[in-house]
């Protein structure tokens, strides 16, 4: 049948109605294996135990192809078993409403109407299925009916690695392969009778990226997360209570706006290093440092009160007698988690004596796991490479450039992270001057929220931008769950295809 005699195509659930002609389908599309077809009694176990596992596809009113499935636990899947095994000798008692896979029973399609996709629909409802039951994935045997062909040949192993090379030609696991599912193991004796398949299978199973693991504890992990961006005005404050004043303002109305995470820029309390201008500028940035711990400390309450997750930019830090660039992660839980500016610019290293930090790594919050990168350090790929590797969803750089150039190389950069990383970037910087602080003259920035460049996201790859050089605050929300989709489905996978058998990357053990 071609498409242009298709009227109608139905997806639907078996009935016990539909066994007559069920069972006339089913001999029809196993015409290598006589007698194969369940029995009614069997199908009317399958439809009682698990109706929505069962589906029938219908072209034109008539039927035309079958899914069967049952749910069985991850355990029962450790080790060697037979189609026998899993069906509990045909009887389907394995078939557990508490279990974690999807076990693929039977898949068939009636001879007349192959070549209309529809084996792809009956997966596609699958793995719907599976979603929606948050199972952890699809397993099945998979049969390989042209080993035959080549068992005098080739072992089973070098016969599926030829099928996946394109060298040889199998019908249900070429099949199988493009519809996403990934070879397992290969099973001995799985299917009696099975002379095309010299009785081998291959365990085939696809994962379910979005299932959550069953949590008994009370959860506010999300999903949709929004971003509060501050764009910061430098401007001159007596004192830190005004810094603070301002400060709080920002984290009231983005949170007013339900916001999950509220982002400063980095050196953002450099007005109050006006105090000092009559020091030189190395002395003047340490003089700054000294109100870093009281800042971070009504920030961490800030952050409670306000029930947001609070990234404070960065501030100066003295330890050991050496100034570092150092942020803090004030999460709404009441810890506190620290990062560093890791690479320092050469004009921060002449004028301030800044060194660079030696901490990397990603953190958990109540909206996965994110990176911190202070401004230069985005520039750097191998950072958020080895973030991206610890399960980073978003990534936060807060900047200061004073330039044109210098903001647009953080940006670009910025768009190059999150499209090699798969993740999110949330970017904010300064704006406005400083003339009474040395070496903060004149600040540029735009904020914006950056996104990977595919078909779920905006096709330049900016979800939201702020006005360039305008104080205000910018929100916008991304949704994690089309992260894990860009990973197995994208366009392109740059996480998934990287050739690590050529290089890799780590972070090495330095003492702290």
């Amino acid at each position: 049948m071609d498409n242009t005699q298709v009227e109608n195509i139905s997806l639907s659930y078996l009935q016990p109605s539909d066994y007559g002609d069920f069972k006339a389908a089913m001999i029809e599309a196993y015409r290598s294996m006589p007698g194969s077809f369940w029995a009614e009694s069997q199908i009317e176990t399958l439809i009682s135990k698990f109706p929505e596992g069962q589906v029938v596809i219908k072209i034109n009113d008539q039927l035309a192809g079958c899914a069967l499935s049952i749910i069985v636990s991850d355990a029962d899947l450790e080790g060697e078993h037979t189609y026998k095994d899993i069906t509990t000798n045909f009887t389907f008692e394995n078939h557990n409403d508490d279990g974690d896979m999807l076990y693929g029973i039977d898949v068939f399609i009636k001879p007349e109407f192959r070549g209309l996709r529809l084996g792809r629909r009956l997966y596609d409802y699958r793995k719907e299925l599976c979603e929606k039951l948050n199972l952890k994935g699809i397993v099945f045997g998979g049969r390989i009916p042209n080993y035959h062909k080549y068992a005098d040949q080739m072992g089973p192993k070098e016969y599926l690695e030829k099928v996946k090379l394109k060298e040889i030609y199998d019908p249900v696991l070429n099949f199988q392969l493009a519809n996403d599912f990934h070879p397992a193991r290969i099973m001995k004796n799985y299917l009696e009778g099975d002379a095309a398949s010299s009785e081998f299978a291959v365990l085939l199973e696809w994962k379910n990226i979005f299932y959550e693991k069953p949590n008994k504890k009370a959860s506010t992990n999300k999903t949709i997360v929004r971003l509060g961006l501050i764009q910061w005005q430098m401007r001159l404050y007596d004192n830190l209570d005004e810094l603070m004043q301002q400060a709080e303002y920002f984290i009231d109305a983005v949170s007013g706006y339900r916001s999950d995470f509220a982002l400063f820029p980095e050196l953002f309390n450099a007005p109050l290093m006006a105090e000092f201008n009559h020091l030189s500028e190395a002395q003047a940035v340490r003089g700054l440092a000294k109100y870093t711990d009281e800042i971070v400390k009504r920030f961490a309450q800030l952050s409670v009160s306000y029930n947001i997750n609070i990234i404070t930019g960065s501030m100066p830090k003295i330890k050991n007698d050496k100034l570092y660039n150092v942020g803090y992660l004030c999460k709404r839980d009441g810890s506190i988690e620290t990062y560093e500016k890791l690479h320092i610019t050469p004009l921060e290293a002449k004028v301030w004596g800044m060194q660079g930090g030696s901490m990397l790594k990603a953190f958990d919050t109540d909206c996965g796991k994110i990176g911190i990168l202070i401004c230069y350090d985005a520039e750097f790929p191998e950072l958020s490479r080895i973030l991206a590797d610890e399960g980073m969803d978003i990534l936060f750089i807060p900047f200061l450039t004073d330039t044109q150039n210098g903001y647009s190389r953080v940006r670009n950069c910025a768009m190059a992270r999150a499209i090699e990383n798969e993740c999110y970037v949330a970017m904010a910087g300064s704006v406005g001057n400083l003339p009474k602080v040395h070496n903060m003259d004149m600040q540029y920035a735009q904020s914006m929220v950056i996104t990977p460049c595919d078909f779920p996201f905006p096709s330049n790859g900016i979800k939201a931008e702020a006005t360039p050089n305008n104080e205000m605050t910018l929100i916008a929300d991304v949704d994690l769950s089309l992260l894990r989709e860009l990973n197995q489905f994208g366009s392109v996978r740059n996480l998934k295809d990287r050739r690590t058998d050529l290089f890799e990357l780590r972070l090495k053990d330095i003492p702290k």
